[in-house]
């Protein structure tokens, strides 16, 4: 039987010219079992700025969130089969870069967002006692308003979305197009083309011209 045939037997891929003949694989994965998304805002992040200045805003990196060790708790609901309370708390850090306008020198400040609560309900089917569930986060953090200097901080309000997983590993059935081509050849970094361009350049004359191949409007 192919796989096609297992996926959804009115769906035949070798009738498309784009999808070889798959072959059936068992690998090993982490499958979502479910998730939701939420957001969070912070009107207002304060961030104290060295001595000296002026200061100017230049950037600010975010780091991925993550779960705070020893927060999280899964609680099972009584009266909900194979759903849990989850809770937990996320720390987000962040890296501000401002400019002295006296100096020109960029300062680097380290910086934290408040720390996050979650208090969730997640579709945790029931399994064997070995079976292990992962909650995993990824956010995505954006500053809301361009920082502002108030006294002696930065001012600025961040947004950040959150989507959270459960995951379990487990042995899946897929299909597959066999293994991967052979990747093409690395190119070697060159930080010196003179050399290169040098070769391309024509040849000069190494001879002075006569004075019947100089234009006459060069002789004026």
């Amino acid at each position: 039987m192919k796989v096609s045939e297992i996926i959804n037997p009115d769906i035949s891929l070798q009738q498309d010219p784009y999808f070889p003949d798959f072959q059936p694989v068992c690998i090993i994965a982490d499958k979502v079992y479910a998730h939701c998304q939420q957001r969070e805002c912070f009107e207002e992040i304060a961030v104290q700025l060295p001595e000296g200045g002026p200061f100017e805003f230049v950037n600010i990196t975010f780091n991925a969130g993550e779960i705070i060790d020893g927060t999280l708790m899964i609680t099972p609901i009584k009266n909900r089969p194979n759903f849990s309370r989850v809770r937990f708390r996320v720390r987000i850090t962040f890296v501000l870069q401002v400019r002295n306008t006296m100096t020109g020198v960029v300062i680097s400040i380290p910086g934290e967002l408040p720390k996050i609560q979650k208090d969730i309900v997640l579709f945790m089917p029931e399994a064997r006692d070995e079976f292990e569930f992962q909650i995993v986060i990824e956010t995505a953090s954006q500053l809301l308003t361009e920082p502002m200097q108030e006294k002696e901080c930065l001012v600025f309000a961040v947004g950040v979305f959150i989507i959270i997983k459960v995951v379990g590993k487990v042995q899946l059935l897929i299909p597959e197009f066999g293994f991967c081509p052979e990747p093409p050849e690395c190119e070697d970094f060159n930080g010196e083309l003179v050399c290169i361009e040098f070769e391309t350049v024509p040849f000069p004359d190494f001879f002075p011209r006569q004075l019947e191949n100089i234009p006459t409007d060069e002789l004026s």
